[in-house]
């Protein structure tokens, strides 16, 4: 085992100080105003994934970021903030769970006059990140980008996530593959005859590596993609606890709070009833992601405490059990999913897992893509570059069944109403 060498990161040249005595080409300002980066790729050289990363172009060639996004706050909030969205349309059905919770699943509408996929399209399951959903810019440019290759993307939002109504009182947790096992089995029901693909951020990516790895060789997931995985949650938590990574924290926290206020009635009830010790005034004032969790989410899933729950939760004891191609994508200034929890020498162990390491990219930034700083994100290419290598090596090399539906959970289904949402 080794790993690839790394390729090497080249910087533009450095801007002058002297006063030029005519206007310099808008070309040659954008060069002088900008760093050229490679990312590192960390993996086993099997054919298979040398073969899988020559058909990733994104994987070796350079890109761009300007100046002053070379730093991963600034690039992560830049994105959350000024990223444009392709304003995807979404058709939603909602799936009960046994518990009789309600997950989202939102397929991208079909325009009109576009031909809709054929029934053997390949699916992408898409997982988005802490309290994200469908509507965020980066899963909509995912999605876009994804329905164009000829994919047929899916978006899981969680439990009380994407304006979900909550009719349990439990919410999302990063340790339960429970709600993502049955999303699975529901969409190869859905489409047996289609290669099933998922990627996830985050979160997503978090819980997308844990069921990898729980399921092993039994997943009818073909490959997988996970960006930004906090991989361990006492060091990221530990990270996002002091210094300027705290307002990380406190807008996670705020979004959580905001969630939870919306379905406070049913926590309440069950306190009050003797059901769960939740610890309600505590999660309507929650400001940080841990104090929402020790409210909650420790409560749910009957946890002594919150640093018990993030050492539960965490996925990088799963990585060595993944037994699908999967491509991790990490940014070495994530100022969230910090590059220290990433377990190298587990990826590096598992000759189904391939590491891309970027030198910027921040926390769901990645703002040097083809489109420009505002436009689909840099990763976006990346993942559609290697799903679409993934389609065209699978029949041959993984001598994993393709199809077929699985037995029917009758523990949950679809629920009866299908909706239409509409995102700006």
């Amino acid at each position: 085992m080794r790993a690839l060498p790394c390729l090497a990161q080249s910087r533009g040249p450095p801007v002058s100080r002297r006063v030029a005595t005519r206007a310099a080409p808008a070309s040659t300002m954008a060069s002088l105003l900008a760093r050229t980066f490679k990312p590192c790729i960390i993996t086993q050289p099997t054919p298979r994934n040398e073969t899988l990363l020559s058909m990733c172009p994104s994987l070796s060639a350079p890109y761009s970021l300007p100046l002053p996004l070379c730093n991963g706050h600034v690039e992560t909030i830049f994105a959350a903030l000024f990223r444009r969205t392709p304003g995807v349309v979404y058709d939603r059905e909602l799936v009960h769970m046994p518990d009789g919770g309600l997950v989202a699943l939102d397929a991208r509408a079909t325009p009109a006059g576009e031909d809709p996929l054929p029934p053997t399209a390949p699916v992408l399951l898409l997982l988005p990140g802490l309290t994200g959903g469908s509507e965020d810019s980066y899963v909509q440019h995912q999605v876009h980008g994804a329905a164009a290759a000829g994919f047929r993307p899916l978006v899981m939002n969680m439990r009380g996530t994407s304006h979900m109504p909550v009719t349990t009182p439990r919410f999302f947790s990063a340790e339960d593959t429970g709600d993502i096992r049955r999303i699975v089995a529901h969409i190869r029901n859905l489409y047996p005859q289609s290669l099933l693909l998922a990627a996830g951020w985050s979160n997503g990516g978090n819980i997308l590596t844990r069921y990898l790895g729980e399921e092993g060789d039994a997943t009818p997931i073909t490959a997988a993609a996970v960006l930004c995985n906090p991989f361990n949650m006492p060091m990221c938590h530990e990270n996002m606890s002091s210094g300027f990574s705290l307002l990380y924290n406190w807008n996670l926290g705020k979004s959580l709070r905001r969630i939870y206020l919306r379905h406070a009635p049913l926590f309440e009830a069950a306190a009050a009833a003797g059901e769960l010790a939740y610890k309600t005034d505590q999660a309507a004032s929650a400001s940080t992601i841990s104090a929402f969790d020790d409210a909650i989410t420790t409560v749910t899933y009957g946890y002594a405490s919150v640093d018990d729950y993030y050492a539960a939760a965490s996925s990088d004891r799963d990585v060595g059990a993944v037994c699908v191609p999967t491509l991790f994508v990490q940014a070495e200034d994530d100022p969230i999913a910090v590059q220290g929890a990433i377990p190298r020498e587990g990826l590096l162990g598992n000759p189904n897992a391939i590491l891309a390491l970027t030198p910027t990219g921040g926390h769901l930034g990645w703002c040097g893509g083809k489109d420009g700083i505002f436009g689909a994100p840099w990763s976006n290419s990346v993942v559609l570059e290697w799903f679409s290598a993934i389609q065209k090596v699978a029949p041959l090399d993984f001598g994993k069944d393709q199809g077929g539906a699985l037995p029917e959970d009758t523990t949950y289904s679809i629920a009866s109403e299908t909706t239409r949402k509409v995102v700006a």
